[in-house]
């Protein structure tokens, strides 16, 4: 694994960062795994994995919202306490005020970071209760994203990529010396997203003192080959540092050169060998199953990256699926993880293949698919053990606090909330048990 960069030179370190987030019952969600990581002056750095894997609550520790659960950030060699002076983050949803124009969106910001608040004693309409200060900083960041002539413009009134414009004239009103970009291209359009993407990378190399360097959350692998120029790519549950790949390509970088494709494969073939590894199945034990966590995928969607295999004879690359069924990549990799699960497909290196039993699935009628999906969640031993539960119950039920303190119990670091209601939807496909939510009681279905 490659390590971080030597902390006299980094701007901001994390080191040693583990991070739990507590459940309502009391019970610790890691999140996190000892992850080091330094950003440097002058660099763009991407997180790249999994849905899961902690990439936005990185960026939360970094900045300074959230304090990790053991290690330390440093912003230029001091421990950092509180909010990280020199950060500020445009987030995926835009988060905007409705009721505001561009001009006070982005002065709000200014308003929120300490800034000057005298008021400009020769204030033209709206700028009374605001410095000149302010009003410098807000108009230029404005010109920066190019939203010059929609300052009176309230969100309502702008398009998609035009609102992403006003997210990050504000972060760059308050001069941030590392800009933290939390999937911010991912809610516009593909054309206005490659659009914004080189207006960052213009704002970062004008040769204005700052963004000194930007840390970026993407689902997007061409994204983070085209923008940056470190590759941080993360495991899940918990979300663990797994390589750090340097991306040696010159700017301005051409989507389509062969030098730029190659480094998108190398990438492709990482995240999926991290992934979906390529390891053999376990022996079958006698006695109980263990327990697993669940990828988090429905049976409808499970269900349609079985028909998409079979329309295609077969097998497909990861990647080609997910831009072809327009699901986000980390959603996909979830879905092939949970067909995997239950012997549909193999994920040999960067494939989807439809193994026989996905075929037998896939060919059956209605009725026999019911049957073939409550056979093959039958032999996960979370199934088995909720069934057993059940059938020793004089009434085949069970209270649904039971059951979560049951999971608990025996997945302590997974998020009990939503692997019942992963459970539940497995079961309910099967016809295996139902879950009556007015009453929050777990059912036996008698076949």
């Amino acid at each position: 694994m490659s390590i971080a960069a030597p902390p006299a030179t980094a701007l901001c370190e994390m080191r040693g960062i583990s991070h739990e987030f507590v459940q309502p019952n009391g019970k610790p969600l890691r999140v996190l795994e000892e992850i080091n990581l330094a950003i440097l002056p002058e660099e763009i750095v991407a997180l790249l994995g999994p849905s899961g894997c902690g990439k936005s609550t990185v960026l939360r520790i970094l900045a300074g919202l959230i304090a990790p659960t053991s290690g330390e950030v440093l912003y230029h060699d001091e421990t950092l306490h509180g909010l990280n002076p020199g950060i500020a983050i445009v987030f995926q949803s835009f988060a905007l005020f409705p009721w505001m124009t561009v001009t006070e969106n982005v002065r709000m910001a200014l308003r929120a970071a300490g800034k000057p608040l005298t008021p400009n004693p020769s204030p033209l309409r709206g700028e009374g209760s605001f410095s000149q200060e302010v009003v410098r900083r807000a108009a230029h960041a404005i010109r920066l994203v190019g939203l010059s002539g929609f300052e009176d413009a309230y969100p309502r009134e702008l398009s998609g990529g035009m609102k992403q414009r006003v997210g990050m004239a504000r972060a760059l009103s308050v001069d941030p010396e590392i800009l933290l970009l939390d999937e911010p291209f991912s809610q516009v359009d593909a054309l206005t997203a490659e659009s914004l993407r080189a207006e960052v990378i213009d704002i970062w190399s004008s040769g204005e003192r700052n963004p000194s360097s930007i840390l970026m959350v993407s689902h997007d692998i061409k994204e983070v080959a085209f923008m940056a120029d470190r590759i941080v790519i993360l495991s899940a549950n918990p979300g663990r540092l797994q390589i750090i790949v340097a991306n040696p390509l010159p700017r301005p970088r051409d989507y389509r050169s062969p030098d730029f494709l190659r480094l998108v494969d190398q990438l492709h073939d990482l995240i999926t060998g991290h992934a979906l590894p390529d390891v053999a199945a376990p022996a079958p034990t006698m006695g109980p199953a263990p327990l697993e966590a669940l990828p988090e995928a429905f049976p409808s969607q499970i269900v349609g990256l079985l028909e998409y295999l079979d329309a295609r004879g077969g097998k497909e690359d990861i990647f080609r699926i997910a831009a072809d069924t327009h699901c986000e990549f980390g959603r996909m990799l979830q879905t092939a993880e949970a067909a995997e699960l239950l012997d549909f497909v193999d994920t040999p290196k960067r494939l989807v293949v439809l193994e026989p039993e996905g075929s037998r699935f896939i060919k059956a009628l209605p009725g026999e698919r019911t049957d073939i999906w409550r056979e093959r969640i039958l032999r996960l031993g979370i199934f088995q053990m909720i069934r057993d539960m059940l059938q020793r119950q004089p009434d085949h039920a069970l209270d649904r606090d039971f059951v979560l303190e049951t999971l608990v119990m025996h997945l302590p670091m997974e998020n009990y909330e939503k692997l019942f209601r992963i459970i539940t939807g497995w079961a309910r496909f099967g016809n295996l048990f139902d879950y009556d939510e007015r009453r929050q009681m777990l059912s036996l279905v008698e076949n």
